[in-house]
């Protein structure tokens, strides 16, 4: 019968009381088992920097971090990824520092606003480029084409339309859309045509339609020509009774423009070619286009045909390079190339893999630099060696594609010979050999980027990790970033499981990095989950570390992935070494195999355990 100052037990003693017991009466032989609890972890995606409040910029980047991020993805271009990078994590930065300063710091009268325009011919990555960062830092961005607009009033798009977008972007968040990233391609395609007699409003009319935004202006959310707005602004009214008029300040909207400007290196070279008049006039005539831009002046802009008023609010100027034979092949190399991504997913849609040989990119990036369209090239000489691959093998049983040099060469030879041969086994052979040089290939670039990763997705990278991440990589159709995430996933999942068996058994266990791994490995193979990897942990460990406990009281273990191969042996040796400690005999029944122990002693715990 309970007493008045009893403590009644909670549910967790009263598991330890009814397992001691089954223990005592059974051995080893029955076991209770608690249903498997996993504490929440934040697995939110850390590829990109977003905001964590509403209507707030959690943005603390710097420069270098930025640019680091972009190497893994963009060739070359080093000027112009250091300006963009520099200039958008200022700008956002900037506007962090006023959040932070609680609207107690005064505006700066006449605030200039880094707006950025990019100069480079087509297929350098200047929209690739804004992808990145936008995907990177997470804010509301949207994309237009200044060929898509005209003047307001008149027939067209309406330049105000890409503000209004943001909030489309945002969620409704106005605070948020007001932070956002504007970008605008083709925007050589408005300056102004030198011949033409009247008003021009798809150019010098776009051009003026973007200048109050660009700098600073309220945009009127509601506008007849958008249903959604004008529902909104009733079920407003019926709500509330009052009609609201909705702004969006353009303040910290961030503009960022770009266009390849082919004729732009002419009036540069014309304006900085010293002429003379006989024989001792001195011709410093440029001999490349990227140096030549490297002498860009705002004049130069306004003559090939841009307000002055319109340049005047595009201080920051960013000029792409050619890409070359060499860069083209660097490109192909990189993992996360979208050229190579891409084909692979065409075919995995029909369940062919197909893989791409040394010897195939280095003719592939020859044939395309040929083409002088930048990366672009890269798809069309693709997309023509590999077409009547792709008409006929969804057809057939092939479900191995090797791209070597040959196929591209003699495409339609080698598709009938792959057709009419019986004998697939030097085919399939190729393919092996060219799926180690792109594990070898992915392991060198994870190496070379270990650094920048592990700060980015918070995965320590062993070398067993990286083994790991370029096998699960060339496995599926994924960027690098993606098979970083999906270990780190698995890592997180690994390291939930030791708090769940101290939540159960009171005992904090800390499996070493060997034992991770040894538990991602079976992740990805598809052999164990968390589930079992957590019923594994307590069938092979729980008794005898409760054994060690109750005796001894230490709490604290370290689990290496031998200890994991072979528990037993492990935990006799622990036993033995801790009463010998204790100058306690170990329990009857002690085998004398030979012990396997921890390999070292790492100091980090479980999350929320203390050390």
């Amino acid at each position: 019968m309970k007493t008045k100052n009893e403590k009644i037990p909670n549910p967790k003693e009263i598991e330890k009381e009814i397992a001691s017991f089954l223990t005592r009466r059974y051995g080893d032989q029955v076991k209770l088992m608690s249903p498997l609890t996993m504490v929440q972890a934040d697995m939110s995606d850390t590829d990109t920097a977003g905001p964590k409040k509403k209507g707030r910029i959690d943005f603390d980047m710097k420069p270098e971090e930025m640019i680091a991020y972009l190497d893994q993805y963009v060739i070359r271009q080093d000027a112009a990824k250091q300006v963009l990078a520099t200039k958008v994590c200022t700008h956002f930065n900037r506007i962090r520092y006023k959040e932070d300063a609680g609207g107690n710091m005064p505006e700066i009268t006449g605030g200039i606003k880094n707006n950025v325009l990019m100069i480079g011919p087509t297929g350098v990555g200047k929209t690739y480029i804004i992808k990145l960062i936008a995907k990177r830092i997470g804010v509301p961005f949207v994309k237009g084409d200044a060929t898509k607009f005209s003047e307001t009033g008149y027939v067209g798009g309406d330049v105000e339309d890409l503000v209004r977008d943001l909030m489309r972007e945002s969620d409704n968040d106005i605070e948020m859309a007001q932070c956002g990233i504007i970008y605008i391609d083709e925007i050589d395609k408005i300056a102004s045509s030198r011949n033409l007699i009247g008003p021009d409003v798809s150019r010098t009319g776009v051009q003026r339609a973007l200048l109050k935004p660009m700098e600073e202006t309220d945009v009127e959310l509601k506008v007849p020509h958008d249903p959604i707005s004008m529902i909104q602004e009733v079920e407003q009214f019926r709500k509330t009774g009052k009609r609201e008029r909705r702004l969006i300040n353009t303040k910290n909207i961030l503009f960022i423009m770009s266009g390849a400007f082919s004729e732009l290196p002419e009036i540069v070279k014309k304006r900085t070619t010293s002429q003379g008049i006989g024989f001792g006039a001195q011709i410093n005539a440029m001999q490349t286009t990227s140096k030549a831009l490297r002498h860009l002046k705002a004049e130069d802009l306004v003559e090939y045909g841009f307000e002055s008023e319109f340049v005047g609010r595009l201080p920051v100027k960013s000029v792409f390079e050619n890409l070359e034979e060499p860069d083209l092949l660097h490109i192909l190399q990189n993992p996360n190339n979208p050229v190579i991504l891409s084909k692979k997913l065409d075919f995995a849609t029909y369940g062919i893999h197909i893989k791409f040989s040394q010897d195939a990119l280095e003719l592939i990036s020859r044939r395309a630099a040929l083409e002088n369209t930048g990366a672009r090239g890269l798809v069309s000489v693709i997309e023509q060696a590999l077409i009547p691959f792709e008409t006929r093998l969804p057809s057939t049983g092939i479900r191995h594609f090797p791209v070597t040099a040959s196929v591209i060469l003699n495409p339609e030879k080698t598709l009938q010979q792959w057709l009419s041969g019986p004998d697939d086994s030097e085919r399939l052979e190729t393919f092996e050999d060219i799926s180690a040089e792109n594990k070898a290939g992915t392991r060198t670039y994870l190496n070379d980027n270990r650094k920048n990763l592990t700060a980015q997705y918070g995965l320590p990278l062993s070398s067993d990790r990286i083994a790991l991440i370029a096998d699960y990589y060339c496995a599926n159709v994924v960027e690098i970033g993606t098979a970083v995430k999906k270990i780190k996933t698995y890592y997180d999942e690994i390291k939930k499981c030791e708090l769940a068996f101290y939540n159960k058994n009171d005992i904090n266990i800390v499996l070493e990095e060997d034992a991770v791994d040894y538990f991602i490995e079976q992740m990805v193979g598809g052999t164990m989950d968390a589930g079992q990897i957590h019923e594994k942990l307590t069938a092979d460990f729980e008794y005898g570390l409760r054994l060690i406990q109750e005796k001894i009281g230490r709490n604290r273990y370290f689990i290496s992935k031998a200890a994991m191969l072979d528990p037993e042996a492990f935990l006799n040796e622990l036993i033995r070494n801790e009463f010998n400690k204790k100058d306690i005999a170990p329990p009857a029944g002690m085998t004398d195999t030979n012990p396997v122990g921890p390999t070292s002693s790492p100091s980090d715990a479980p999350a929320g355990i203390e050390k």
